[in-house]
């Protein structure tokens, strides 16, 4: 089994209320080597009156602080490396820029968590669109995202759109986005960047990670070479979740290899 996971949120995020020190003893119990925590920096994402996460930022100082300290404390049992989940939007790119290049993170992912403005796991997005519909436009999105914003490593969780929509996966199919997929795959390929393997599809049901195997395979075909593995844990129990198959799918997909990263510089190792 793959022995580091590259995704995972500690309380610093917003909708996770673990310690860090609960997320490391949980991976160094799954025996991992090496795990990056991500928390979530979300710069303007819109306020829910009701929601349990009512904003995605955190003090970075404080983050650097913590876990630094774990980092050399738990030396010899696990790596620990200090990441971040930014959230894309198109106006912010010269803010996360600046946040990138002012602390030394190891890795950074990208991730698209709003369509028009809005998170689709509240449902409002949904009611002016179809599950198609919706889909494409969460595709579109990321899209004018990728060419308006640089300052990370991989983008994170490619589809996840399909977990929150009113059928998941029942009519998804990769095919029907083929053009729109293509173009952000050939970006990301442009841009130098890669993408992760989220194995938290097969948590929420859908039957696959994010991105759905086709979009690996089809990564891999254009020259995509950069893919990272994550479970996107917000919990002890779901560290590594489903890492068993993370190997196979990757192979299937024509990889040899994954990713790591250390000080924004990925690390290719070969696949158990």
């Amino acid at each position: 089994m793959i022995d580091c996971d590259f995704h995972m949120h500690t309380s610093f995020s917003s909708d996770c209320s673990t310690p860090p020190r609960d997320m490391i003893e949980g991976a160094v119990q799954k025996g991992l080597h090496t795990i990056c925590i991500t928390d979530h920096n979300d710069k303007d994402y819109p306020i829910y009156e009701h929601a349990k996460a009512p904003e995605f930022i955190f003090d970075i100082d404080r983050y650097f602080e913590v876990l630094s300290s774990l980092k050399e404390e738990y030396a010899g049992r696990i790596n620990v490396r200090i990441g971040i989940e930014i959230g894309l939007q198109p106006h912010l790119g010269e803010y996360f820029e600046e946040l990138t290049r002012r602390y030394p993170f190891d890795f950074v992912i990208g991730s698209v968590h709003l369509i028009d403005g809005k998170d689709p796991y509240y449902k409002e997005t949904l009611d002016r669109y179809t599950d198609e519909e919706f889909y494409r436009r969460a595709f579109l999105v990321t899209l004018k995202n990728l060419n308006k914003v640089a300052a990370f490593d991989v983008l994170g969780h490619v589809d996840y759109v399909v977990r929150y929509g009113r059928y998941q996966a029942r009519d998804y199919s990769c095919r029907k986005y083929a053009d729109l997929l293509d173009e952000i795959i050939k970006r990301i390929i442009e841009m130098g960047k890669g993408i992760e393997l989220n194995m938290s599809g097969f948590k929420y049901g859908l039957g696959f990670g994010h991105p759905h195997p086709d979009i690996i395979r089809r990564y891999h075909e254009l020259g995509g070479e950069i893919i990272t593995i994550g479970a996107d844990a917000h919990k002890p129990e779901h560290i590594a979740y489903e890492f068993q198959q993370a190997a196979g799918i990757l192979r299937k997909s024509g990889f040899k290899y994954y990713t790591e990263f250390k000080d924004r510089k990925p690390i290719f190792k070969q696949l158990p």
